[in-house]
């Protein structure tokens, strides 16, 4: 999946159908001149629903169709017969998305499940014919119902993805190049930050044809949980991840700072995002002797508080045993 095609939020109109309107009739047939009401009732308009599909990964589909309208009710006749309802109408959505109004920034729903339908505008029922009315005063009413007019709405559609390991780490940390060995997916890499500006899938094959989904998230930098970049553009897609995948390169200047940096950027944004699991990998260890590698694990060891691994998406060093780690810990 190219960058351009990962749409994570959109806005679009939504509109019901009117219910269509109940009959005024009386019966007439050949030696039936005076026959009582028997106007049948409208149809439903048409819903306006959303509903979850796990073979969607992105809102692309929904980047250049912005209006959905139902169909209206069909009115009622004679011989109590009632009118067609309106067509409905299906938005898909990937699971994970979440759906707000966009005046009043209400979130409506999430979609989390195949098949899950909501409701985002309800078409309006159908009116009564006149037959409903008929009583012992009145045998003839010659009025009915109209029909329940249509709903709109403006709401906001926002992809939060559903993946069970987030790369989390600052711009430039190697999280493209990890996630283009492991997996088969193709993400833009240069040595420039935020050479990633949406984020990426893939799907990480391993032992036994069994398989899981990593995120590339876009780089994190200080002060995103207040908005600062895309901060919350950002965040949000690491809210759905079972596992945190922390993602500090072998040169950085202090690498426990970096790890408490991110990690309070998570706490500010959601502290629920602390319950979940962490490891931490320490990229582009390539760069480094031996001799600097002890003088690193020693360091680490003493002042990290949740374990490490020293890989290179460049030598493959690390790789595997990365794979069994995340696996043991997605079936803990």
């Amino acid at each position: 999946m190219t960058e351009g095609n990962f749409v994570d939020y959109v806005k679009i109109f939504a509109s019901s159908g009117n219910g269509g309107k109940g009959s005024v009739h009386l019966h007439r047939e050949k030696y039936i001149t005076k026959g009582g009401p028997d106007g049948g009732d409208g149809g439903r308009g048409g819903h306006v629903i959303v509903r979850g599909n796990e073979n969607l990964w992105t809102l692309y589909h929904l980047k250049f169709k912005k209006h959905f309208k139902a169909g209206h009710g069909g009115h009622g006749s004679k011989s109590r017969s009632t009118g067609a309802d309106g067509k409905d109408v299906y938005i898909d959505v990937p699971l994970g998305t979440i759906v707000r109004d966009s005046e009043t920034d209400e979130i409506l729903f999430e979609i989390t499940e195949n098949n899950e339908e909501k409701i985002i505008c309800k078409g309006g029922m159908g009116g009564r014919g006149n037959w409903h009315f008929k009583n012992s005063v009145n045998q003839t009413p010659r009025y009915a119902q109209p029909g329940i007019p249509l709903e709109e709405k403006r709401i906001t559609i926002e992809l939060k993805i559903l993946a069970d390991v987030g790369l989390v780490g600052f711009p430039n940390a190697g999280k493209s190049t990890l996630l283009s060995v492991i997996t088969s997916a193709k993400p833009k890499i240069a040595d420039y930050e935020f050479t990633t500006l949406k984020p990426n899938l893939g799907i990480v094959e391993y032992r036994d044809y069994q398989s899981f989904v990593m995120a590339d998230i876009p780089g994190i930098i200080e002060g995103a949980a207040e908005g600062k970049g895309l901060g919350h553009y950002f965040l949000r897609h690491i809210e759905r991840n079972s596992i945190l995948l922390f993602m500090i390169p072998a040169d950085a200047n202090d690498i426990q700072k970096q790890y408490d940096i991110l990690l309070d950027e998570l706490r500010r944004y959601n502290p629920e995002m602390l319950d979940k699991e962490r490891f931490i990998a320490i990229s582009k260890s390539d760069i480094l002797d031996d001799e600097l590698k002890a003088e690193l694990k020693e360091e680490l060891d003493n002042n990290l508080p949740i374990d490490y691994m020293l890989i290179s998406s460049l030598t493959q060093e690390g790789i595997t045993q990365l794979k069994d780690k995340l696996w043991q810990m997605l079936n803990n």
